[in-house]
């Protein structure tokens, strides 16, 4: 083979063997997992629920009538009444959209502080890092239930208020240890990596070091805790709701119906079981979806 003819052969082997990057591995991953596509494929109907209710054949979940209290399915209505006459169908399916909200937003608030304590932690190391860390314990030591309860309370104690930003508030403030422990655990590790020096030396200041060079390379693992936190979030709005300091008054939610439904389970069953049903499959979806994505980042599953 002559000169050319090799050099030819290895230009042309060249793209084939370049090496993908964790991205590209985890995608080639995902592809290849059936539970990632059918957990997505769950999250992507109860999020066009939430968005659009209309596309369900759902009626007005408002129009109740005490004439069809506990009366069976029917073409009117596909999963019965129940003690008001109010649709069941149609509330749980108008019941995604607050409590998907409630997790989204929440998991954002949470999301939000945690970057911030887990960035600063592990960027400035030192006596900030040993201040956040400590008080990264004392939130991981309270009762979580306990807490939740007597903050939604103490937020919510306006009786005309719905409670929605006060179970938004204290999901939020609460549930972001996980994620702030994550994203320092990445951040030490990605800034004590060569192109961190280089910037470092070129002049770079500690704004632009963690925005452009360490934040980028540390949020793969963040992201994952805030997927499979934002269906613990969805569970435990319902309960907060189920326990009467979550959601109330005029809301709709799987929590509230949960909750009417319990003390008249006995005669009918239907009302509670499908906001159940609707409930535990988003949860299951959010949490296998953020289980197959954190698989599939994970160096050591290599």
């Amino acid at each position: 083979m002559s000169d050319m003819q090799t050099i030819t052969a290895a230009e042309s082997a060249g793209p084939r063997d370049k090496p993908r990057s964790l991205a590209g591995d985890a995608w080639r991953d995902l592809r290849r997992n059936k539970i990632f596509w059918i957990a997505a494929a769950l999250v992507l109907v109860f999020v066009v629920m939430a968005i659009v209710p209309q596309l369900f054949g759902a009626g007005d979940p408002r129009a109740c009538s005490l004439s069809r209290q506990h009366h069976g399915p029917s073409g009117n209505a596909f999963f019965g009444y129940d003690f008001q006459g109010c649709d069941v169908y149609a509330n749980a399916i108008y019941g995604a959209r607050n409590s998907i909200l409630v997790g989204l937003l929440s998991t954002l608030l949470a999301g939000t502080i945690g970057l911030i304590m887990g960035l600063s932690a592990g960027y400035f190391g030192g006596w900030i890092d040993a201040v956040l860390s400590r008080f990264i314990d004392v939130v991981l030591g309270l009762p979580f239930l306990l807490a939740a309860i007597v903050l939604a309370r103490r937020l919510s104690s306006d009786p005309s208020d719905d409670g929605f930003w006060a179970v938004i508030i204290t999901l939020g403030f609460l549930g972001w240890t996980t994620a702030a422990r994550v994203m320092r655990s990445s951040v030490i590790a990605s800034k004590n990596q060569d192109y961190v020096a280089a910037a470092r030396m070129l002049g770079s200041g500690p704004a632009r070091l963690m925005m452009r060079h360490i934040l980028p390379n540390s949020t793969a693992a963040f992201i994952v805790v805030l997927t499979i936190l934002l269906g613990t979030n969805i569970a435990t709005e319902a309960t907060l709701t189920f326990l009467g300091v979550g959601l109330k008054g005029e809301a709709i939610s799987w929590g509230i119906m949960i909750n009417e439904a319990g003390p008249n389970v006995r005669t009918a069953a239907a009302p509670l079981v499908w906001p159940s049903v609707f409930l535990a499959l988003t949860v299951l979806a959010f949490i296998m979806l953020g289980d197959a994505v954190r698989d599939a980042f994970d160096p050591k599953l290599r």
